[in-house]
């Protein structure tokens, strides 16, 4: 197998060119939701593709897949405008109908160099998904510059790479795969996408005439704490190391083995890989006993729907945000001398209190408070992309080897997410990567401690198939 760590790669880009809208577009101002433009959405999201040479194909992907996204751009024209920031922090969408930015690039590398089992961290990333100069700047550079980037580069094998970075501002994980599956169905020529888009934001707005300041305040909402990092806790990017931890049904299973049994049944995939998770990082990262720990799960209200109703809150076709970053919160030393059912125990119990309400008041909080970022003081970030149907689109080329994030710690502060994504490992296995960010000092120590949740705890008994992946529901 290929050392993908220790591998090295030149990149050769064209310089960038600016993809219009294939065909004329309104021109209009649209307001972000107030969910939309909080201060801790205010940065790209980055997604990678890898695909392999296609035997039925020998054609340029680039063309193909620039011409693509301008007939995606006639329905979701937002998409080529630009950002405007108002009175109290309000963001706004100029539909100018400007542009995206697309680049191309060759490098010297096959498909195969970087191993058999694609996850991050991929080697070179900067290379295939690189910053234009002061693009991580909101408002400076995106009014010069478009807010969805593009970069398609050759591989010497045939395959190619897609890299896609989009401002969470305007669209969450759902809304950049609504969207990456209109490109990808007008590169299959289609005239128009399945899913029509739909903008919406007002069903994420504060009620313009409800008193903010006496609005009832149904949740705590500890995810927004004001929480000062007294003691240096987070950590500078240049001391993370970055890791990936594969989690197929045996390694599932396994970590399922230590809960009691009523616990085993009803908590899903996502709440045990998150409560593992962080009960580990917490004793890597050794904090005192009455630190107060964080562990924030990405929540999707997608599908939730109203008591007595019928019909989604959220439309199918709503590209905006429409999840809340729901807080559990434990002191170190609960966390590391408990069982990890504590930990599973504590994501469920945030998890689930998360409706169409719960994101409501997230918007009247915003309103009232100048859009804060969430608290990331001693604090973890889950989301799962497991069901996000980003490996199931086709562009042209067959399904992609790899499709999802392009690195774990995103964000305005580096190291504190990570996401479950769906991949298959070295041996056509099945399963979840979670890649991991952490310093230096603490990445064994966590490895020590995930290491032992892996093997099954002593007597237990095998669980079945379905108990090892049941339902999922948390997405970013």
């Amino acid at each position: 197998m290929a050392n993908s760590s220790a591998l090295k790669f030149t990149v050769r880009r064209q310089p960038p060119v600016l993809v219009v809208p294939a065909g004329p577009t309104p021109r209009e101002l649209k307001p972000l939701s107030d969910i939309d433009d909080q201060e801790g959405l205010r940065f790209y999201i980055p997604a990678i593709h890898f695909f392999r040479q296609h035997d039925g194909r020998g054609d340029d992907p680039v063309p193909v897949l620039r011409d693509a996204v301008a007939a995606a751009l006639v329905h979701y024209y937002p998409l080529a405008g630009r950002l405007r920031e108002f009175e109290g922090r309000k963001l706004a969408v100029d539909c100018t109908g400007e542009d995206v930015l697309f680049v191309e690039a060759d490098a010297d590398v096959r498909l195969d160099q970087f191993g058999a089992a694609l996850q991050p961290p991929f080697p070179c990333l900067d290379e295939l998904l690189f910053d234009l100069p002061g693009s991580s700047d909101l408002l400076e550079t995106l009014t010069p510059h478009s807010f969805t980037f593009r970069f398609v580069t050759r591989l010497v094998c045939g395959g190619f790479i897609m890299a896609v970075k989009i401002q969470h501002a305007v669209a969450d994980g759902p809304g950049l795969v609504q969207f990456l599956a209109a490109v990808a169905e007008m590169a299959r020529g289609a005239a128009a996408p399945t899913v029509r888009p739909v903008w919406g934001r007002e069903l994420l707005m504060a009620p313009t005439d409800d008193d903010l300041a006496g609005a009832p305040r149904t949740f705590a909402h500890r995810e927004y704490d004001d929480v000062p990092d007294t003691k240096g806790t987070i950590v500078p990017l240049d001391s993370m190391t970055h890791r990936s931890f594969f989690f197929g049904p045996r390694e599932v299973a396994a970590v399922r083995s230590h809960l009691p049994p009523a616990l085993r049944r009803g908590a899903t995939t996502f709440e045990v890989l998150t409560g593992c998770l962080w009960r580990c990082r917490t004793v890597a990262l050794a904090p005192t006993a009455d630190e107060e720990m964080r562990m924030i799960c990405l929540v999707s209200v997608r599908g939730g729907r109203k008591p007595q109703q019928s019909g989604s809150v959220i439309p199918v076709g709503y590209y905006g945000n429409a999840f809340a970053f729901p807080v559990a919160v434990s002191t170190a030393g609960d966390l590391c001398t408990n069982s990890v059912s504590y930990a599973v125990e504590l994501v469920m119990k945030a998890k689930r209190e998360v409706n169409v309400e719960y994101l409501r008041s997230v918007a009247r909080l915003m309103v009232r408070r100048g859009r804060p970022h969430f608290t990331v003081v001693r604090a973890y970030l889950m989301s799962d992309l497991t069901r996000s149907g980003i490996r199931d689109l086709v562009y042209g080329w067959g399904k992609p080897v790899y499709a999802g994030p392009a690195k774990g710690g995103v964000g305005a502060i580096p190291g504190v997410a990570s996401f479950l994504i769906a991949i298959k490992n070295a041996m056509g296995e099945e399963g979840i990567a979670v890649p991991v960010c952490l310093p230096a000092h603490a990445m064994d120590k966590f490895t020590e401690e995930m290491s032992k949740l892996m093997r099954p705890a002593f007597g237990a008994l095998r669980p079945s198939s379905a108990d090892v992946f049941p339902r999922i529901k948390s997405a970013i």
